[in-house]
């Protein structure tokens, strides 16, 4: 969803900041003829960037900086201080940036200009083949052509690049127009000389470097990226094939499923999970009748902790979604929903969200290494040197070693920048930890972080009063960070984590206990 930042803070084009007022790695927010900018000042130089994300539009100057970049509290992408460009997913195009001028230890801005840098890769391959046009795909292609590569880019994919989180959220609420759908126009794939090709591959002819689709067509490549993706896991009972139940994890499933949303409709959703909880969400938004069915006996319990889980369970039940946790479906009919407990529940229409399977048949095909996704190192590289693979079919290796598979939109587009990255020979080890964004009625939560393996929940404030944090610990470690209207400290999470400093971790615990 496009939101829009506010200017606020002094206008650098006429009246300036004090130098002093800037603390070094600190964002301040100000205004450049009414446009809304962000200033930073570094050890040796000041940056004024504009104040707008480019991703939704999020404030800029209540990120974090690190690194040379400056990152965004919504959805933690990342902005290049130097040029403005878009170096960390979700963000895909640059800010501008400012001229700075120092007059009299106070600092101004000029009109706004982008800085194309010239970049040569060191080794770049003689082609590119990208499998997948999901989040993974599209940010490999557009990163390839960023960093400078001119040789052939082809996607090939069934289904033009989308922005797939809106499709569980804003878009099946009916609150986002379908033309903020596309995250490119057509233009935009021909202007940058990116080959789509709307088909599935059947198989990869390693020996020869080529890709076959089921047409027959063969697509040869130097370097290939397999970024299938994943699959919806099916509902195993009598009646989940029939036409008014629906999975949802493309464009065309989202429109299939709203066009069965007519007013009165009584809608069922299968799992709790955040793609189940969303659904409901929307289509509460919609004034359906929704009841959510699912085994467990708090939603979300096992994955960011029981305080967050009892919350959101509250929060949608305050919202009129009746929750039957602890059951099963056990058949689907034409106009109900059978339980393991022998009652029934009145559908028109049924959504099943009960997780996914990595998509990992071609890459089994082709004899590469597969253990809950396709192998790779923390280069995304898998066991053919000519190949990479990203997104949700990926297993890499996680930061304690063990090897993990995500299933989250910006960690997909990460992935697919670091392997783009790694294929021009940049040489560069993939160590973000994992970010995603869940929507429930107007509350946003944030998770920094590896889900799923903890024993112990560290929880600083109140769910209840839009304000918490909540950390979870494995073997005495920090591995993940749940936050709601804490957005700063999410991105410091964030960072802490990646650089695996484990006493910046819990320093962020103790200065959000005494806040």
């Amino acid at each position: 969803m496009a939101e829009s930042t506010a200017p606020h803070g002094p206008d650098l084009g006429s009246e300036g900041i004090p130098l002093d007022d800037l603390r070094p790695g600190v964002p301040t927010g100000g205004q450049v003829d009414g446009k809304p900018v962000v200033v930073i000042r570094t050890a040796d130089d000041v940056h004024v960037l504009g104040g707008r994300c480019t991703h939704y539009g999020g404030p800029l100057a209540e990120g974090v900086c690190a690194g040379g970049q400056i990152r965004c509290p919504w959805h933690h992408a990342a902005f290049d201080l130097e040029t403005g460009e878009a170096v960390g997913a979700p963000a895909l195009d640059p800010v501008p940036t400012y001229r700075v001028e120092i007059r009299g230890l106070r600092v101004f801005a000029t009109a706004p200009s982008r800085t194309h840098p010239a970049r040569t890769p060191p080794s770049p391959p003689g082609s590119v083949v990208i499998v997948g046009s999901g989040a993974a795909g599209a940010a490999a292609a557009e990163t390839l052509r960023r960093e400078g590569y001119e040789g052939p880019v082809r996607m090939i994919g069934l289904e033009a690049p989308v922005d797939r989180p809106n499709l569980s959220k804003d878009y099946l609420a009916g609150t986002a127009p379908p033309e903020w759908i596309p995250l490119r126009s057509p233009s935009f794939y021909d202007e940058s000389n990116i080959d789509l090709v709307a088909a599935e591959v059947t198989d990869i002819d390693r020996s020869r470097r080529l890709v076959r689709t089921a047409d027959g067509a063969e697509h040869p490549y130097e370097a290939l990226l397999l970024a299938p993706g994943a699959v919806p896991r099916r509902l195993p009972v009598t009646g989940a094939e029939a036409d008014h139940v629906h999975y949802l994890r493309t464009r065309a499933d989202a429109e299939a499923l709203i066009a069965r949303l007519e007013p009165e409709a009584r809608a069922v959703v299968v799992g709790a999970g955040f793609i189940g909880l969303e659904v409901a969400a929307s289509l509460r938004h919609r004034s359906l009748a929704v009841t959510v069915v699912a085994p467990e006996a708090v939603p979300l319990a096992t994955v960011v902790g029981p305080t967050l889980g009892r919350w959101v369970e509250r929060l949608h039940r305050d919202h009129g979604v009746d929750l039957r946790l602890g059951r099963q479906v056990s058949s689907i009919g034409a106009g109900a929903v059978s339980l393991d407990d022998g009652t029934e529940v009145a559908a028109d229409v049924v959504v099943v969200g009960i997780g996914v399977s990595p998509a990992t048949g071609l890459a089994e095909r082709a004899g590469l290494d597969v253990d809950n996704g396709i192998v790779v190192d923390d280069r995304m590289r898998t066991t053919d040197a000519a190949i990479w693979a990203a997104g949700d079919a990926a297993s890499y290796p996680g930061s304690d070693g063990s090897r993990v598979r995500v299933e989250h939109w910006v960690a997909a587009q990460r992935q697919g920048q670091a392997a783009a990255r790694n294929m021009l020979g940049h040489d560069r080890p993939f160590t973000d930890p994992p970010f995603f964004w869940s929507s429930h009625y107007g509350t946003t939560i944030r998770v920094t972080g590896f889900l799923g393996r903890w024993d112990e929940e560290v929880v600083v404030g109140d769910p209840s009063q839009g304000s918490v944090l909540v950390a979870l610990r494995s073997g005495g470690r920090i591995r993940a960070v749940a936050t709601i209207g804490r957005d700063r400290a999410n991105l410091v999470a964030e960072d802490a984590l990646a650089r695996g400093d484990h006493a910046a971790l819990e320093a962020l615990l103790r200065q959000g206990a005494a806040a």
